[in-house]
């Protein structure tokens, strides 16, 4: 008995020394760039997922619902309260504190090895593991994450969206580093309902890749998960600022429709398809050649790569003929993303889709779809500026929204806003995901 057991323990220590030099092996070649990606690499999960968990019966969410932790992972030692109620002076306080306090972010090593064990990473980064009610049960919701870079911000964002019930494609640029794409792997492989897509772009600003990513979610989403009702695009820069709860409650009164930024486009906005474009060295290069018109399409609107619709706009988009031709047509252009999901909006026949007419039009802050503010448009709304100042900083003209607008921002309709980043200011994301967090726990089993 004492030989068997002296045998199973030298067996053991000779797995465990095995795993720990393959480990080092691994990263040793990632960091010297010796390997590459190669879907390979990675463990492929079955086509088709269908949602199967030990979901609580009528009456007792509320039983479930008291297993849960208020998540506070508190970084800063801020009021988030007074700060999500537009209090000026702990704004202020929050900011300098910001600036006192350089914290660490989580590299992309921490959540490789962090999740070697996947219920430990579930239980520590307090994930929440089963449906709140049986009206979210119900109501599955389709994601596609598109990101390049910062694990920490997208697992911040996937934890606070996901739910057992959902289903979730992550696209990552295939230009990512080794490091990325091995810690985004293993945080999906956590998860039987969240997967790494199957076909990766190389992403580039401006170009049809960006549309490309969204089209290989939406096409393994509907063949891995047979019931989810709708499907919502995001970034790594996004961040919800309603709960998986108040979303369903939005989509619901849609009726299978969609909301998406979708109007008559301005002259500058048709330059970006009046020309043929091309990627020289990853940019966008305007050629001189002029394209042809698009037959069977009367207009082409203008809208963004943000939108929330039906399974069933899916489904016609994948197989219509005039949608096919579109995307083949669109191909060459500057930001397809910014006019093709709002021209298919207008088509007919597409389902969801409103008349061609202007009085149809509907801009970004009528959508629900995502909350951006634009710099040109930001100033005193008393003498007619669209919202309030970016207290963050800017991007491309966009808002890194900065503490100082959570208050705007939770006034407001949208489903998500964009965009987030720690770098630009943590203390705004650690108030808001508190406050989402307290408020889904508020309505857990109702």
């Amino acid at each position: 008995m004492i030989w068997k057991c002296k045998q199973f323990l030298r067996e053991c220590f000779l797995i465990l020394l095995l795993t720990c030099i393959t480990v080092f092996v691994l990263n040793l070649g990632a960091k010297k760039g010796l390997l590459t990606y190669n879907r390979d690499y990675f463990p492929v999960k079955s086509q088709h997922f269908t949602w199967k968990g030990n979901l609580p019966s009528s009456g007792a969410y509320k039983a479930k619902c008291s297993e849960l932790e208020v998540f506070t992972e508190s970084l800063y030692d801020v009021n988030c309260t007074a700060i999500l109620q537009g209090d000026v002076r702990e704004i202020e306080r929050s900011q300098l504190l910001k600036v006192q306090t350089m914290l660490e972010i989580l590299n992309d090593s921490y959540y490789t090895e962090a999740t070697q064990n996947c219920e430990n990473f579930i239980r520590s980064r307090k994930y929440i593991m089963f449906a709140l009610s049986k009206e979210e049960e119900q109501f599955p919701i389709a994601y596609s994450v598109v990101v390049h870079q910062r694990t920490d911000q997208f697992e911040r964002l996937l934890r606070t969206i996901y739910t057992p019930q959902n289903i979730y494609c992550i696209h990552i640029d295939n230009k990512s580093s080794l490091d990325f794409k091995i810690a985004v792997h293993n945080i999906a492989s956590c998860f039987p309902n969240v997967f790494i897509a199957g076909k990766l772009e190389n992403l580039v600003y401006g170009s049809w890749s960006r549309v490309q990513a969204d089209l290989n979610c939406m096409e393994e989403l509907l063949a891995r998960h047979l019931s989810w009702k709708y499907f919502i695009n995001l970034s790594g820069m996004d961040f919800p600022i309603k709960t998986n709860s108040e979303i369903i409650h939005q989509l619901q009164h849609l009726e299978g429709g969609s909301s998406l930024e979708s109007e008559v486009a301005t002259g500058r906005k048709q330059l970006h398809w009046k020309y043929s474009f091309t990627v020289v060295n990853r940019k966008m290069v305007k050629t001189n050649i002029v394209k042809k018109t698009i037959s069977h399409v009367a207009s082409i609107f203008s809208g963004s790569a943000h939108m929330v619709v039906g399974r069933q706009f899916v489904e016609h988009i994948l197989k219509d003929p005039k949608a096919k031709q579109l995307f083949e047509w669109s191909k060459d252009t500057y930001n397809p993303d910014e006019f093709i999901w709002a021209t298919l909006q207008r088509m007919p026949g597409v389902p969801g889709s409103k008349p061609s007419h202007p009085k149809y039009d509907v801009s970004d802050m009528r959508s629900m779809a995502r909350l951006v503010k634009w710099k040109y448009l930001e100033g005193d709304v008393t003498k007619g500026k669209a919202y309030p100042l970016c207290t963050g900083s800017h991007h491309r003209s966009i808002c890194i929204y900065g503490a100082g607008d959570l208050n705007w921002i939770l006034q407001q309709h949208h489903l998500f806003a964009n965009k987030f980043d720690t770098d630009v200011d943590p203390i705004a994301l650690q108030c808001l995901e508190q406050y989402l967090r307290q408020k889904t726990m508020v309505g857990c089993g109702t």
